[in-house]
């Protein structure tokens, strides 16, 4: 009697996604080989097989993550029509990433807690800190990439943390000033 093996090719994805569901409903802490096999309905043997240390399947979740977010970023710098003022677009991405987007300005959150502790999440960190400036540094100079990032990462988690209604008016005024005029 032979025995058949079942093929799972995107199971790898789908635990890397439980686990920021997970870690979306229950923190860092409640993300356990045990609660993420159940949420992605794998063995728990699988788990290991795929990734040898919790610490490493956090890794991979959040690495996931901050592709996922820089994609939307990227995504919305590169369509701007031709002679639409790229400020507009700075504008337009707090707008999209403080809007609809709560779980994973939660992610972001628990990201964050780990970077202070853990030099291996700030080196994420870091990675897609510079991807966004490289974006950014397709329509503005390379000196206010850093600063533009910055306002945009604070300009986000204000829009879901404050007890203040969200005021796009405040948003622009905030990214033309900071930007200043551009060069023709």
């Amino acid at each position: 009697m032979t025995r058949t093996r079942r093929t799972d090719p995107e199971r790898r994805e789908r635990i890397v996604e439980a686990v920021l569901d997970v870690i979306a409903e229950h923190g860092t802490q409640g993300a356990t080989y045990r609660s993420v096999a159940q949420a992605a309905d794998v063995p728990l043997g699988s788990m290991t097989y795929h990734f040898p240390t919790r610490d490493d399947m956090l890794l991979a979740a959040f690495a996931h993550l901050a592709d996922t977010m820089h994609s939307r970023f990227d995504q919305i710098l590169t369509t701007l029509p031709p002679g639409t003022d790229p400020r507009e677009g700075v504008v337009r991405i707090v707008v999209t990433q403080g809007d609809g987007h709560e779980r994973d300005m939660v992610l972001v959150a628990e990201l964050y807690a780990l970077a202070v502790r853990d030099p291996r999440y700030r080196e994420l960190i870091q990675h897609w800190m510079l991807r966004s400036r490289t974006s950014l540094e397709r329509h503005f100079p390379a000196e206010l990439a850093p600063m533009i990032d910055a306002l945009l990462e604070g300009l986000v988690l204000h829009s879901h943390i404050s007890t203040e209604p969200f005021d796009l008016d405040r948003v622009r005024q905030a990214v033309h000033r900071l930007v200043g005029p551009l060069p023709s």
